[in-house]
C-alpha cells in the first residue's frame, strides 16, 4: 500500500493492486481488531473518515458503486477497504476480489490516482 494522508483517527492508503481504480484502505490509528471494540466517539470518527474517503473517490473517479469491506482474518488491525466499482469494469455485479493481482501501475500513474483523491478530500 502507498500512504496518502493522515485522517482524523486513521490513515489513508492507496491499495497497490488497482483492478478497481481508486481502491483504498482506511486503517484505524489505534490498536483495535473488532469494530465493536471502539467507543461510540471513536467509531463515529472512524466512520467519518471512511465516508470522507468514499466521497473523495466518488468525486475523483465517478464509480457506479462503492463497495466496503472490513476483513481481518489474518491482519489483526481494524481497517476498511473502499472499493469503487464501475459498470463496465472488473468484477462489477459481484463481490470484489481481495487481491486479483491483475493491475499494477507505474509510479507516475500511482501519483496521478493519489493526487485525484487528495484533491477531493
Amino acid at each position: 500500500m502507498i500512504k496518502i494522508e493522515d485522517l482524523k483517527v486513521s490513515q489513508l492508503f492507496l491499495f497497490k493492486e488497482q483492478s478497481y481504480t481508486g481502491r483504498c484502505n482506511v486503517v484505524y490509528n489505534n490498536h483495535a481488531v473488532e469494530f465493536y471494540e471502539l467507543s461510540d466517539e471513536q467509531r463515529n470518527l472512524f466512520m467519518e473518515d471512511v465516508a470522507t474517503v468514499a466521497k473523495a473517490i466518488e468525486k475523483a473517479f465517478n464509480p457506479t458503486k462503492i463497495n466496503y469491506g472490513a476483513y481481518s482474518d489474518t491482519l489483526s488491525h481494524l481497517h476498511f477497504h473502499i472499493v469503487p466499482k464501475y459498470k463496465e469494469g472488473y468484477g462489477f455485479g459481484g463481490v470484489f476480489e481481495m487481491n486479483p493481482q491483475k493491475t499494477y501501475l507505474s509510479d507516475t500513474e500511482y501519483e496521478s490516482v493519489i493526487e485525484k483523491i487528495k484533491a477531493n478530500l
